[in-house]
């Protein structure tokens, strides 16, 4: 391997990076760039290229003289080996003769080796012919012995007698099919194989008849000896299907009646009862020799059969299917999950009358379990709960903002129905397990739905209808308003979607702050659901019913909104009544003021009505923001429309005193009173004085602060300098 010289420590590349089998050049600057400018990498190529050059100078000059002798050793070397050309094509042509004598020899030894391996295959066929001769013969001895003693189809005095014979047949009977397999092909066996067909019918028939004999009888060693000879000869399902056929079919079709199932009302229940006596009561024998039982004996039990999953079961789900369709149509869906709830149960039960977890896997795969399953159409069932749920819930939407019933927990009925909802679905005689993906999906659209609602409603925008698939959001009534509400306080015109009155807001965020705190009591319930299912991320859950409680709150400062410009609206109503105090004063001779004017009680009504509405229902502090924004914005508005009349006063003063200079003392009607009392500009600055005082001291009787009150204090600055202009001029 090729050493490159050693640079200066502060190249930025590593020198062996040029000598990697994969070494990348748009790779090599990419790298490079990471720690310095392209320009200082530029210099360090040159400075190291001018190493190379260096050390390539060097290594020529120091290997200079084998080069040179290299060419004068070369000298006569094609003499040399034209010299050798000869001798060597002779000793090739030897050495390829040699060659074709090897690979004779080898062939004609392949050759034999062939005849020999076709020799030993024949020899071995006609010994399985032999061994299938011999043993159909010796079966038919064996038969023969039996028959001469008037026993037609070895129907011996003797069952354990005739189960040892049979197991004798079965063990010749299987070495009989071994070697006829292995013989398949062969002209004799075709000679042969009517007698094995004999012999596999008497076989089969003997069989069956002992085995129905030892059940019926319940002799356990003929059973054992029967069920020992179908293993031996590999047919178990055979005597499985048997067993199906003559011991469990006739108990079905008496027990599985459509007729006696619909007589009573616990019927199907009734039904199930006694399928699952017909294990403990019929079944105890075959279970205690294969080992399904708890008595029985390790040592002698046979292996191989699961009569409860084979014989059993099929029969069962054969005679339902076949006698009871009507059970699987969802039409009904309250009738459909009280008959699905008692077959499933069913169902647990008979797998734990399963002798091992084994046996229970091998009933979950089989194919009429399967089939059973796939019977019940449970996406059906769940659109039609998809459908009275959704429904629901939307119905409660396209009535508006409805007072919910007396005594619910919450204030409107779309949300007293909405939780109603989330109950449902998961509530015990509507939720389905194999459901819970699509009962679970449901809870986050019901959710969602509503909190759309509320915006819409907030927004006075009335509900869209959407698509009643369950993949897309809930299906809401057509030709519907999301807030056919009663009318406000303002006088709002019923039904419009406008008018929310102060009652109605309240009742929004108290229930909306109620279903928030009521999201750990349905994350409880579904948490118990999935638990029963084996779900264990429940961190996903939580999750999602965070984001769901995030979706609600997401209404509120749209509510918040909405609300203090309700607020706002209905009181600046009145308090722009204060542009008409001048108008009450002036030329009237009215007595010096010495209360608030009857506007700002009707301006302060609609505060003092939400205190009202809001205790209770939602927390102080939000009651308290609410007036809090709405007074801030009054006053703002209230300022400035103070500031217009105190500026109109100030102007009619400054205009009416320009006058009276201007007639010299002439005697002029002024706006002094008859008696010379105070003048009308006085008593107008007085009562702006006391209506704005007046709303100080109620904004502290609704549990403020003035300071709190933004532009409350510039009021109060204002009106404190008109009052001592009033008392001047008095």
């Amino acid at each position: 391997k090729m050493n490159l010289p050693k640079g200066p420590d502060s190249l930025c590349f590593d020198k062996d990076v040029f000598m990697k089998d994969d070494f990348d050049v748009d790779q090599f600057v990419a790298e490079c760039r990471k720690q310095v400018q392209l320009e200082e990498m530029r210099e360090d190529l040159e400075l190291y290229y001018k190493l190379l050059k260096t050390a390539m100078v060097e290594l020529i000059n120091k290997d200079y003289a084998d080069f040179v002798n290299l060419s004068t050793n070369l000298v006569g070397m094609d003499k040399a080996l034209n010299q050798l050309s000869v001798p060597l094509g002779q000793l090739r042509e030897e050495v390829m003769s040699l060659q074709s004598c090897v690979n004779e020899v080898i062939q004609a030894i392949d050759n034999q080796l062939s005849k020999q391996e076709d020799l030993q295959k024949k020899k071995v066929c006609v010994l399985r012919l032999i061994q299938v001769v011999r043993s159909v013969e010796k079966i038919e001895k064996i038969l023969h012995s039996q028959n001469s003693k008037e026993s037609s189809s070895l129907e011996i005095s003797s069952p354990l007698l005739a189960g040892q014979i049979l197991e004798r047949i079965a063990t010749e009977f299987n070495q009989l099919q071994f070697h006829a397999v292995q013989s398949k092909g062969m002209p004799l066996l075709d000679k042969v194989r009517p007698r094995i067909a004999g012999i596999t019918s008497m076989l089969q028939q003997s069989l069956e008849g002992l085995l129905i004999e030892g059940l019926q009888t319940s002799n356990v060693d003929m059973v054992r000896h029967c069920l020992r000879t179908y293993a031996t000869i590999d047919k178990t399902r055979d005597a499985e299907a048997l067993v199906g056929q003559v011991l469990v079919k006739p108990y079905m079709d008496q027990v599985i009646v459509e007729e006696v199932v619909k007589s009573n009302s616990n019927g199907l229940q009734l039904m199930y009862s006694r399928l699952l006596e017909f294990v403990p009561h019929h079944c105890r024998l075959l279970r205690e020799v294969t080992g399904g039982a708890i008595s029985s004996d390790k040592a002698d039990i046979v292996p191989g059969y699961d009569f409860l999953v084979n014989s059993v079961w099929p029969e069962i789900i054969r005679a339902i299917e076949e006698r009871l369709a009507y059970l699987f149509n969802p039409g009904n869906p309250d009738i459909f999950y009280e008959r699905y709830s008692v077959s499933m149960e069913f169902v647990r039960k008979f797998e734990r009358q399963c002798s091992s977890q084994g046996s229970v896997k091998r009933l979950r795969v089989h194919p009429s379990y399967t089939s059973f399953h796939n019977k019940w159409n449970l996406p059906v069932y769940f659109q039609l709960r998809y459908k009275e749920i959704a429904g629901s819930l939307e119905n409660a939407i396209s009535d508006g903002l409805e007072a919910a019933t007396a005594g619910s927990a919450y204030h409107l009925q779309v949300s007293e129905v909405l939780w109603s909802c989330l109950v449902r679905c998961w509530s015990d005689r509507v939720y389905l397990s194999p459901l819970t993906h699509r009962f679970w999906k449901l809870t986050l659209q019901l959710y969602s739905r509503y909190a759309k609602f509320l915006e819409e409603v907030l927004t006075k925008t009335p509900p869209t209808e959407v698509s009643k698939e369950p993949s897309r959001p809930l299906p809401s009534s057509a030709s519907s308003t999301s807030s056919r509400t009663s009318m406000d306080e303002g006088g709002s015109e019923s039904g419009s979607p406008a008018s929310l009155s102060t009652k109605q807001l309240v009742y929004i965020a108290a229930d909306i702050q109620k279903l928030q705190e009521q999201i750990p009591e349905l994350s409880e319930m579904v948490r118990q659901r999935l638990e029963a299912i084996g779900f264990k991320n429940f961190t996903v859950i939580k999750d999602a019913l965070e984001d769901s409680k995030a979706c609600l709150s997401s209404s509120v400062p749209t509510l918040n909104t909405r609300m203090t410009q309700h607020l706002t609206d209905r009181s600046c109503r009145f308090l722009k009544s204060a542009s008409e105090v001048p108008r009450l004063y002036r030329r009237t001779n009215k007595e010096l003021p010495v209360r608030a004017s009857a506007y700002m009680d009707n301006a302060l009504r609609p505060l003092h009505q939400l205190l009202t509405d809001s205790t209770g229902l939602v927390t102080p502090s939000t009651a308290q923001e609410w007036l809090r924004v709405a007074l801030s914005e009054c006053t703002q508005r209230y300022h400035e429309t103070i500031s217009e009349v105190l500026s109109s006063v100030r102007k009619m003063e400054e205009s009416l005193k320009r006058l009276k200079q201007a007639r010299k003392g002439a005697a002029l009607t002024t706006t002094a009173g008859a008696n010379g009392g105070p003048t009308d500009d006085s008593k107008i600055r007085l009562q702006l004085a006391l209506d704005v005082e007046y709303l100080g001291e109620q904004i502290q009787k609704m549990g403020l602060q003035p300071n709190d009150i933004s532009m409350f204090s510039c009021l109060m600055d204002l009106v404190k300098e008109a009052r001592e202009l009033a008392e001047q001029n008095q």
